[in-house]
């Protein structure tokens, strides 16, 4: 006897009693077979009874009732050869695919487990690594070359740390479990923090001359109610996405207030390369990326948190002029 039923905690329970008594009775485990229908495989047939020669499929009409006479609607019962066989075919094949999807979950579970103790694993020895080196950094006695040598540690480590920052932060989004520490703080503030902090970078990389970044905001302090890292975080993605395809030109940031000051509008323009039309489509999804630079991860990241904080994100090519611009909308209370 084979079973593929919904799964719910009182099916798994029932299961569970139904094993029970055939290891009791020393009967057999195989004379009786369970499998867990998914979510999106299931139907309103809740019984469908079927061998070699007959079939009878009973449609569930209400299942807050208590009696099964109550509970079933239409029946249909069957012992044509053609229509017997065809329900055999069909529950064989999601016998299959049951134990298939059971074996993808588990082999998915083992998945994330190795990749959350890696990244863990890629994170414990960066620290050690970045401090040593910015302490030798400071040491005045260090030649220019010497130097040059600790700032291609530095930013390599740094890159190894975003890296490990990235992978953690998907598992978490994966599992459902990223969770947000919202206070009440000045946007503005860290827009203006992340602007100074990505201007330092250009001037390190001898861009200073070919690249602007701007910002076009209100005059007035933006406050709102988030979480200030994790929006941090998304600036700083769309900033570096920006710099990374920009050569020479402008990145202008602009803040807005939309909704009768409901609603928060920030956009990042830059007069970069574009998206290629095949990866805009799939732009927020992981590794979607034709560069060799960055794992495509930062923006699906992006798009995670700003959905958890019930807002939205999206980009476009400009129009008639070279360039992308990434906006994303918060609600000014999330």
């Amino acid at each position: 006897v084979r079973i593929l039923t919904p799964e719910d905690e009182l099916i798994v329970e029932t299961a569970r009693k139904l094993t029970m008594v055939q290891e009791e009775a020393q009967q057999p485990h195989e004379n009786i077979g369970i499998r867990y229908i998914q979510p999106h495989l299931q139907t309103k047939v809740t019984i469908l009874i079927v061998d070699k020669k007959y079939s009878l499929a009973v449609e569930l009409k209400d299942d807050t009732k208590q009696t099964s006479n109550e509970a079933i609607g239409l029946a249909t019962y069957s012992n044509s050869q053609s229509t017997v066989l065809s329900y055999a075919s069909i529950f064989e094949s999601l016998w299959t695919q049951t134990e298939l999807y059971q074996k993808l979950k588990e082999a998915d579970k083992i998945k994330d487990e190795f990749i959350n103790v890696a990244a863990h694993e890629l994170r414990t020895p960066i620290q050690p690594i970045l401090g040593l080196a910015d302490v030798l950094r400071s040491k005045q006695r260090h030649g220019k070359q010497e130097k040059e040598y600790l700032d291609v540690i530095i930013r390599n480590a740094k890159r190894l740390q975003r890296l490990s920052e990235d992978i953690l932060d998907i598992t978490k989004i994966e599992s459902k479990s990223l969770g947000l520490k919202k206070e009440l703080f000045n946007l503005s503030e860290v827009i203006l923090n992340a602007i100074a902090d990505f201007n330092n970078q250009i001037v390190k990389e001898n861009k200073d001359h070919r690249l602007k970044l701007r910002l076009v905001a209100p005059k007035e302090d933006i406050f709102i109610e988030a979480d200030k890292g994790r929006i941090n975080q998304v600036i700083s993605n769309l900033l570096s996405n920006a710099i990374k395809f920009t050569k020479e030109g402008s990145i202008n940031l602009a803040v807005e207030k939309k909704d009768n000051n409901q609603e928060i509008l920030v956009s990042i323009q830059d007069t970069g390369t574009g998206i290629h039309p095949e990866i805009l489509p799939r732009l927020f999804t992981k590794f979607a990326t034709k560069s060799e630079i960055g794992t495509g991860l930062g923006l699906f990241i992006s798009k995670s948190i700003v959905e958890a904080h019930g807002g939205k994100i999206w980009a476009e090519n400009n129009p008639g002029s070279n360039g992308t611009t990434f906006t994303f909308s918060l609600p000014l209370n999330c």
